[in-house]
């Protein structure tokens, strides 16, 4: 009988390889992922998220640190800073690349699942 945590276990590993191929990303430290996550999130549902939103989620750093972090992901390709209304707000938007990367890590998931049975 398969574990949940084989499961979990297996899509890791499946994820890894996909990180180990060739990509038009470069990686992303630690920090920048937790950021990416939340703009993913954020993506998600549909919602806007503007730079002064993630400068509200102190987990993230401080507004230098994430503002360096921001230029970072915008130079390895994971996300775009577009302009609002207000030409002072930045949104933040996942790129297609990174879009894609999640794709592929969905289909890690779904193969890890299906291994089970």
């Amino acid at each position: 009988m398969t574990r949940p945590a084989d499961i979990y276990l297996r899509f890791l590993k499946l994820a890894e390889a996909v990180r180990g191929q060739s990509s038009p990303l470069v990686p992303l430290d630690p920090l920048e992922e937790r950021i990416l996550e939340v703009v993913a999130k954020t993506n998600m549902v549909k919602a806007r998220l503007c730079v002064r939103d993630l400068i509200g989620f102190s987990e993230l750093g401080s507004p230098a640190t994430l503002h360096n972090r921001l230029k970072s992901m915008r130079e390895k390709g994971w996300i775009t800073l577009a302009d609002t209304e207000d030409t002072r707000r930045k949104q933040v938007e996942l790129t297609q690349e990174a879009l894609s990367h999640f794709d592929k890590l969905s289909e890690c998931f779904l193969a890890a699942a299906q291994a089970q049975t």
